[in-house]
C-alpha cells in the first residue's frame, strides 16, 4: 500500500479534515491518506510572515513522516511553503498543490486563471507561477477577499462567490480553465466546475494524483544536487534542536 502524508501547514484542525476527505475522494484504493498539520505555526496562511511561520511545522511533519515510512507528500496550500527544504528531507517525492494544479491546467488547456483567497496573497500566486514555468499560460490572478478559515463557515456564501468569480474570470481572461487557490477551497470544486462547463483545478486532488503516478513509477527526488540532505552542523538559539544531524 502506498502511503501519501497530506500536510496541511496551517493548523486548524478542521481544514485538515477536510483537506483529507478531498485527497481520499480521488486515491487510489491501495493508496493510504494521512492527513495532518503541524502542532505549531499559524491558524491560516495569509501572508509572507505566515508562510515563512508555517514552513518548521511542515518540516516537522516531513520527518515524521519518513520516520512513519511515507512514500511521498503534498504540500496542501497554495504558496507551496517548504517545498525545497521538504525535499531535502523527503526519500520519496514531494509536491505542492500550486505546482500540481498549473501543471495539470496547462494539460487541458492553453491558459488558466487563479482565483485565491485575499487580495495580497495574488503576488505570491505569479511568483509560482513564474517559477513553475507557466508565467505565461497564467491569464490572471482573482481574489475573493474571503479569508481562509471563513471558507467553509456556515452560512459565509463563500461558494457562491468563489463560483461567480471563476465565471468571470473564464469570460473576462479567456482561459480554459480556473486553478482554486486555496485548499480550503478544494470541497467546491466538483460543483463549480459542473456549473460552469469547464475545468475547475483543486490541487490537494491533483498533487495527490501526481505524488501516486511518481510513486507508481518508481521516481524519487533526486538526491545528488540540490535536494541532497541538508548539510550538517550546528544551529543556536531556539533552532538548536532543528539542526541537520551530523
Amino acid at each position: 500500500m502506498t502511503q501519501i502524508r497530506v500536510i496541511n501547514p496551517n493548523t486548524a484542525r478542521a481544514m485538515t479534515e477536510s483537506i483529507g476527505r478531498c485527497a481520499r475522494a480521488v486515491a487510489a484504493p491501495a493508496t493510504r491518506i494521512v492527513a495532518v498539520n503541524p502542532a505549531m505555526g499559524p491558524a491560516s496562511i495569509e501572508s509572507h510572515y505566515d508562510e515563512a511561520m508555517a514552513v518548521p511545522g511542515v518540516l516537522a511533519e516531513v520527518a515524521d513522516g519518513e520516520a512513519d515510512g511515507a512514500d511521498g507528500y503534498v504540500i496542501a496550500c497554495f504558496g507551496d511553503p517548504g517545498l525545497d527544504a521538504a525535499r531535502e528531507l523527503a526519500r520519496g517525492p514531494v509536491v505542492g498543490i500550486a505546482e500540481a494544479a498549473m501543471h495539470a491546467a496547462t494539460l487541458v488547456g492553453r491558459g488558466f486563471s487563479v482565483v485565491t483567497t485575499l487580495s495580497r496573497t495574488a503576488g505570491r500566486a505569479w511568483d509560482l507561477a513564474a517559477r513553475y514555468g507557466f508565467r505565461d499560460a497564467c491569464r490572471a490572478v482573482h481574489a475573493c477577499d474571503i479569508p481562509v478559515l471563513e471558507l467553509d463557515a456556515p452560512g459565509s456564501g463563500a461558494r457562491e462567490v468563489v463560483t461567480r468569480l471563476c465565471a468571470t474570470a473564464l469570460e473576462r481572461d479567456g482561459s480554459d480553465s480556473v486553478v482554486l487557490g486555496c485548499a480550503g477551497m478544494a470541497g467546491f470544486c466538483a460543483e463549480i466546475s459542473a456549473e460552469l462547463g469547464a475545468p475547475v483545478i483543486d490541487g490537494v486532488a491533483a498533487a495527490t494524483k501526481l505524488v501516486e503516478s511518481l510513486v507508481a513509477l518508481g521516481l524519487r527526488t533526486g538526491k545528488r544536487n540540490e535536494y541532497a540532505p541538508p548539510i550538517p552542523k550546528p544551529y543556536t538559539g531556539l533552532l538548536a534542536d532543528w539542526a541537520p544531524a551530523m
